[in-house]
């Protein structure tokens, strides 16, 4: 479902689902204003998130996980860099910030914990999403084939050009990396960066039938996302939340 300036997805959509969620678009990051590291205030969210505070990080294109486990306040701040964040309190959104790299979010329904990730091809490569669902299992006491994702917005396979560099780790991530790739030449191909994080979601124990995908290439569509690709630099960035809704 797309309005205005976010997108969601009907799995974490429903008002029983107990969970607020969205992926932006370069409409509404020009909505958002807060300082990395810091939760924001509630009226700077969507209308659905109200209520809320939202907490992003610095991100290092890593695959270390932030788990927030008890209440924020406004003075908290973490130094630090996390391309993870996973949350069992009601009332945070947890956030990423995109510009070409892909949003994941994920909702543990029965254990009620929240996680989103932000994972570029370093990341992906580096297992951030398997180690992701395995914190929340370590945690939280996640069971793996509980867990909803939903992968966002990110640059296609379409456009995505990758180098020999990038197609040489590949095996390490992905059982069949030449899935993930296309019109492989000359030392470069076509990386599907969204299939490869699937396969890593089924891969870490989630359902086939509990992955959604967002298929939305951030490079393609300049109306509505920042691309870092598209443009050389980084103008700005799309922030992506998901959170449990207070009681």
């Amino acid at each position: 479902m797309t309005s205005d300036s976010v997108i969601t997805v009907p799995a974490f959509a429903s008002a029983r689902s107990g969970v607020r969620h969205f992926f932006g678009t370069r409409r509404h990051a020009a909505r958002l204003a807060y300082e990395v590291g810091a939760p924001a205030p509630a009226q700077e969210l969507e209308g659905a998130a109200r209520s809320s505070w939202m907490l992003s990080v610095k991100q290092v294109h890593g695959t270390d996980a932030l788990v927030v486990d008890r209440a924020l306040t406004s003075s908290d701040r973490f130094s630090g860099g996390w391309d993870a964040l996973v949350t069992d309190q009601r009332g945070i959104m947890v956030a990423v910030r995109t510009a070409d790299c892909v949003p994941v979010l994920m909702h543990d329904p029965k254990r009620k914990i929240v996680a989103a990730v932000h994972a570029g091809w370093r990341g992906a490569v580096a297992g951030i999403v398997e180690k992701t669902i395995s914190v929340m299992e370590s945690r939280f006491g996640t069971v793996p084939e509980h867990v909803q994702v939903s992968i966002g917005p990110s640059a296609g396979v379409c456009c995505y050009e990758v180098d020999q560099t990038v197609l040489d780790k590949l095996p390490e991530a992905c059982a069949d990396s030449h899935r993930v790739v296309r019109g492989q030449r000359g030392g470069k191909a076509h990386l599907d960066l969204k299939l490869l994080i699937r396969e890593q979601a089924r891969s870490a124990g989630v359902r086939p039938d509990s992955i959604t995908t967002v298929n939305l290439c951030t490079i393609c569509h300049e109306d509505l996302f920042f691309s870092y690709r598209r443009e050389g630099k980084v103008i700005g960035t799309m922030v992506s939340a998901i959170g449990l809704a207070p009681l």
